[in-house]
């Protein structure tokens, strides 16, 4: 909630200012199709629903003035996502490579590193994401079972 007070206020201001400024904001509907759904029984597109009312609720109750409230995997959002992603490989802005990623085989796919904990590698804490290290803050290349992930860019 702080970010998006902040956030209103800044958007606030801009249009007090004469500046034309839209606030945009979105549920990230990632993590609900990779871990939520499945969990819960029911579709990750209900749980992102369900999450998408109450995260809209408590905007609403400390008046937050959003002009667009949506989700990540919206029509829109994946048509803006494309026009900018081919935009920037026109003007050679996009590598291409082969990466490393944590591969899940019972669920058949890949994770991202905060979905996956273990022991850190250089102070040997317990329980930390596969990315960083809480405890003394270490940031690595996960270390454990991977598969290549490549493809056309």
């Amino acid at each position: 909630m702080l970010e998006q007070i902040q956030t209103d206020i800044w958007v606030r201001f801009q249009k007090m200012r004469g500046h034309e400024c839209y606030y945009v904001c979105a549920d990230d509907t990632t993590a609900p199709h990779h871990a939520g759904g499945g969990k819960t029984g029911h579709h990750p597109e209900q749980l992102v629903d369900s999450v998408r009312e109450l995260h809209l609720a408590d905007s609403q109750g400390f008046l937050i003035g959003h002009d667009n409230y949506y989700s990540t995997n919206s029509p829109e959002n994946k048509a803006l996502a494309e026009q900018v992603y081919l935009a920037l490989k026109a003007d050679d802005k996009i590598a291409c490579r082969t990466i490393e990623q944590l591969f899940d085989p019972e669920k058949q796919m890949f994770l991202p590193d905060r979905f996956v904990k273990g022991e850190c590698p250089k102070c040997s804490a317990k329980d930390q994401y596969g990315d960083n290290c809480e405890v003394c803050g270490a940031t690595y290349n996960h270390r454990l079972k991977t598969r290549r992930r490549g493809g056309p860019c």
